[in-house]
């Protein structure tokens, strides 16, 4: 599972998603950033941005 915290761009946010694909994970952030951060352009260098924090999400032990 891919993670992306919104608090790793934009400190003290504390949204986050996860999904299978990066993909899908880019999507749902900008839609975010879009909606709770009033970004009405999303550059190419948001998108980066986002896609350079994308990580394995860590699974609990068992």
């Amino acid at each position: 599972m891919r993670l992306f915290e919104c608090g790793t761009l934009v400190p003290g946010c504390q949204w986050h998603t996860r999904a299978e694909e990066d993909a899908e994970v880019v999507r749902r952030a900008v839609a975010h950033m879009r909606s709770d951060h009033g970004e009405q352009i999303i550059r190419e260098t948001m998108v980066e941005n986002i896609k350079a924090r994308i990580r394995n999400e860590e699974k609990a032990p068992a």
